[in-house]
């Protein structure tokens, strides 16, 4: 059975969306941008401090339900420009020990708000 995931150390979610949701097993995270749980975009930033911002907020979704890093399976990382891959990828790398996700990195069109980058992860929560 669904259920849904919310947290004030995140950025609300605003529009027809949830932060994340779970069956139990699995959490499933909504997309996260360069957002401060207050609401400061950080669009302006580095794509390294973009990164970091978009990985705090996901762990930040995961620790609401008792998981971290370590419980991430997959990882999807949209970039607005690919050229920002090795940034990003430096920051993302500081984020998981020796044992990373499966993750996709993709560039984009564009993302919400004009970001840089936008993450998002499934977790396993057993």
């Amino acid at each position: 059975m669904k259920r849904i995931i919310s947290t004030d150390d995140a950025p609300a979610a605003v529009g027809a969306y949830s932060q994340a949701t779970t069956n139990g097993s699995l959490l499933f995270t909504a997309g996260q941008i360069p957002m401060t749980p207050d609401g400061e975009l950080l669009d302006g930033e580095s794509i390294a401090t973009q990164t970091e911002q978009s990985l705090d907020n996901l762990v930040a979704i995961l620790e609401e339900e008792g998981a971290g890093s370590e419980d991430i399976l997959k990882v999807t990382v949209f970039l607005g420009d690919i050229e920002d891959f090795e940034e990003m990828n430096d920051t993302y790398s500081t984020y998981f020990d020796d044992e990373p996700p499966a993750r996709s990195a993709v560039e984009v069109a564009n993302l919400p708000k004009g970001v840089g980058v936008e993450i998002e992860a499934i977790a396993d929560l057993e």
